[in-house]
């Protein structure tokens, strides 16, 4: 059977020079204390929760990225990037480990007013989180090159101007737990990206301003904001 037509294949780099391939997005929401003060909630040590995105929001370091539609307060939000490299349900956090192929820096983007909107109502965040371009993604350094990535500082800056600055130890829920915890839900596969929550700090952006993510021991991620797209 021929198919109607050629649906693309996201993929991002790795610093082994191949490809690989993206699947799913998943989301941790309020996984910093200090970010889930400034958001408006309780950051005690809750059950995680997450959101999904379509994988090809998904887009490389140096993309500039248009200022999506309908908002008119799109924020940035640095993150921790686990990518997984081996299937597996119901996981134990002692091993995750063995599941996650390695790690990147990455961007949630946000149209922040749809989500807080939508967040008051009760409904979805997907007109909030699930926009185009809004999960860029510097290169993939596998955990041979990083080992566990339980450590050290995550920082994100506007023009070259400091806005968040935090340390992964300040994790509510560290990659291994998050790991375990999606799998609960999902039967995780190769190809999926767990997105690790952002520290406090948000802010809005507007076109002409250059984004840049960089957590210690692996390589940043930066991009620049476009003028709203015209087709």
């Amino acid at each position: 059977m021929t198919a109607l037509f050629e649906v693309p294949v996201t993929t991002i780099k790795t610093t082994t020079g191949e490809a690989y391939p993206v699947r799913r997005v998943f989301c941790i929401g309020r996984n910093y204390a200090a970010h889930a003060r400034e958001m408006g909630r309780d950051p005690d040590r809750e059950p995680p929760f997450f959101f999904t995105k379509w994988a090809e929001t998904v887009v490389p370091t140096g993309t500039t990225i248009a200022y999506p539609s309908e908002t008119e307060n799109f924020h940035y939000e640095a993150e921790l990037v686990v990518a997984i490299g081996t299937a597996g349900r119901k996981i134990a956090a002692s091993d995750a480990p063995k599941h996650i192929y390695g790690f990147a820096t990455g961007l949630d983007m946000t149209r922040r007013d749809l989500q807080l909107e939508a967040r008051e109502k009760g409904r979805p965040w997907d007109t909030g989180k699930n926009v185009e371009q809004s999960s860029p993604i510097g290169l993939l350094h596998p955990t041979a090159e990083t080992g566990e990535m339980t450590s050290g500082a995550i920082r994100l800056t506007v023009n070259d101007e400091v806005k968040q600055d935090a340390d992964l130890t300040e994790l509510i829920w560290p990659v291994n737990d998050v790991v375990a915890y999606v799998s609960r839900f999902y039967r995780l596969e190769p190809g999926d990206l767990i997105y690790t929550g952002t520290p406090a700090g948000v802010g809005a952006v507007v076109p002409g301003d250059v984004v840049t993510v960089s957590v210690e021991g692996i390589s940043d991620c930066t991009i620049t904001i476009g003028e709203p797209a015209r087709d």
